[in-house]
């Protein structure tokens, strides 16, 4: 299987959309209650375009499996060196690799762009993503407990950190 790493291109929005509000509907992954429309997430992505701030495709086949984001940690000046940032892997393209590729594309861009960490923000009943952080260096930091209410029950979430080099 080869898999193409490329920047966003604006045709990508409806497969990114696709990722988001499955997981919305379905998962803690985003603590989101309502999927996103069309126009919504593509003001998000183009507000990122124009900030300078990546956003990378994982292409297979000429279809999009997955893409990694980060954008702004909190909207202070003193947060300018810090950056949250986001993987999402299509349900059809998981454990291929692919979130591996996305991250390491992801840190090295924040290196590039002078960042100096990257935050992760995790709902802590996914142990999977704390281990996939773990294995790039991320040390858990803290835990912010019952900080979100989806599905019926309180969410806690897992703040992980990368101090880049």
């Amino acid at each position: 299987m080869d898999i193409n790493l490329r920047n966003y291109k604006t045709e990508d929005t409806q497969a990114i959309l696709d990722i988001l509000n499955y997981n919305i509907l379905h998962s803690t992954a985003l603590y989101d209650y309502n999927v996103r429309t069309y126009e919504v997430q593509l003001a998000m992505l183009e507000d990122k375009v124009k900030k300078g701030l990546p956003i990378i495709i994982a292409e297979v086949n000429g279809a999009v499996a997955g893409f990694g984001m980060y954008g702004e940690f909190r909207f202070k000046e003193a947060y300018k060196f810090t950056v949250e940032h986001s993987v999402y892997i299509s349900n059809d393209f998981q454990g291929k690799g692919i979130g591996k590729l996305l991250l390491k594309e992801l840190i090295a861009a924040a290196k590039e762009q002078g960042i100096h960490t990257m935050i992760a923000v995790i709902d802590s009943e996914n142990q999977s993503s704390v281990d996939f952080h773990e294995k790039f260096g991320f040390e858990t930091v803290g835990l912010i407990k019952e900080s979100g209410w989806k599905f019926e029950r309180w969410l806690h979430s897992v703040f992980m950190q990368l101090i880049l080099k």
